[in-house]
C-alpha cells in the first residue's frame, strides 16, 4: 500500500494547539485525547457529536484509563488521579486531580508521550522544556505495586512513540529529533529492557516520528510530524504503507470506533505560521482512516484493581 493523497478525512473539527494521547475507550464509547498546551482533556462520542472538555490546572502529556473507571494523568510534573462523575458527560467541566507521585522535581522537564504496557503498568517519557534538543529526558514505568521506576535507557530529548507489541515483549520508542524509532525487549515485572535496536530511521521528507500504535498483526503505525502523514511498518521495520492528512503536523494515531474499523489521528497547530494555518485550516482536528477491524487492539487499562 503506497501513499494516498489525503486518505485521512475529517472526523471532528477542532483547533488543538497540540493534540496528543488519542485512545478509544470502549466502556464510555468515546475517543479521548489531550490538548497539551491548553491543559485540557477532550472526549467525543462519534455519531451524535457529543463532546466533553475537562479543564485542568496543569498540562497533561499523556493519560490512561484505569480498571476502576478513574483516569491516571501524567501531568507536567506529577502523576495524578482524576475521577470524573460521568465519563459520558458533555460540555465543559473542571477537573481536580489528586497527586500520586512528583515527576523529576528540580528539572526543567515535563511528561510527554506514554501508554499502558500489556500488563497494565503505565510507561511514559519526559522532555526538556527549554532545550528540546538536549537529551535529559527519561522513560519511566509506574504501577501501584512497584511505584515509579526509571527504565535503564539513555537520556532522550523528546520521548515519544511509546507502544508495545501484541504480546507485550517488545517496547518501541523514539527520541523525536533523531528521526529514529527504536525497539527493545521488555519485561514489565522487572522493568528491564534489552539494549535498544534501530527499528526505523526516517528520511527528511518523512518528518519527525511522533506518536505510534501497534495493530493486531504487530505492525507499527507512526504519525510523522511535519509531513502530515501516518506510516505503517512491519515487525521487521519494513515500510508497509503511508497515508496523508490535509495538515502538516500529525501527532498520535489510535485504532477504535464502535466497530473497531477506524484509525484516527490527532493533529496540532503548534509551530505553524499564520500563513500555514490559512493554507491548512483544519490543523488541530481529528482525522479518520477506515481500516480492517481485525487490526484493532484495545488499549490496556491501568491495573488499579
Amino acid at each position: 500500500m503506497g501513499t494516498t493523497e489525503h486518505a485521512f478525512t475529517l472526523a471532528l473539527a477542532q483547533a488543538a494547539t497540540l493534540g496528543e494521547g488519542l485512545q478509544w475507550h470502549p466502556a464510555s464509547g468515546r475517543w479521548w485525547w489531550t490538548d497539551i498546551e491548553s491543559a485540557s482533556l477532550h472526549a467525543w462520542t462519534p455519531g451524535d457529536g457529543a463532546t466533553l472538555t475537562v479543564r485542568l490546572p496543569e498540562r497533561v502529556g499523556c493519560f490512561v484509563h484505569a480498571r476502576s473507571g478513574r483516569l491516571l494523568l501524567a501531568m507536567a510534573k506529577r502523576l495524578a488521579w482524576l475521577t470524573l462523575p460521568d465519563l459520558r458527560a458533555t460540555g465543559t467541566v473542571s477537573g481536580e486531580p489528586e497527586t500520586l507521585v512528583p515527576l523529576e522535581p528540580g528539572l526543567a522537564t515535563r511528561a510527554n508521550d506514554g501508554r499502558c504496557d500489556r500488563s497494565g503498568a503505565l510507561v511514559f517519557g519526559t522532555l526538556h522544556e527549554g532545550h528540546p534538543q538536549r537529551p535529559v529526558g527519561s522513560l519511566y514505568q509506574f504501577s501501584l505495586a512497584r511505584g515509579l521506576r526509571r527504565l535503564p535507557l539513555d537520556g532522550v530529548a523528546i520521548a515519544n512513540s511509546i507502544c508495545f507489541s501484541p504480546d507485550g515483549r517488545r517496547l518501541y520508542y523514539t527520541d523525536t529529533p533523531t528521526r529514529r524509532i527504536r525497539v527493545c525487549d521488555y519485561d514489565s515485572a522487572s522493568a528491564r529492557v534489552s539494549e535498544p535496536r534501530l527499528f526505523v530511521e526516517k528520511g527528511k521528507s518523512q518528518g519527525y516520528p511522533d506518536g505510534s500504535t501497534v495493530d493486531a498483526q504487530g505492525h507499527l503505525w507512526n504519525a510523522e510530524w511535519g509531513a502530515g502523514t501516518v506510516a505503517r511498518y512491519s515487525p521487521r521495520g519494513e515500510p508497509a504503507g503511508r497515508w496523508t492528512a490535509p495538515v502538516a503536523n500529525t501527532t498520535c494515531p489510535a485504532f477504535g470506533g464502535p466497530s473497531g474499523s477506524q484509525l484516527l489521528v490527532t493533529t496540532a497547530r503548534a509551530g505553524l505560521s499564520s500563513a500555514e494555518l490559512m493554507a491548512r485550516p483544519q490543523s488541530g482536528s481529528l482525522f479518520a482512516l477506515p481500516v480492517d477491524p481485525s487490526l484493532y487492539v484495545a488499549e490496556t487499562l491501568f491495573n488499579d484493581a
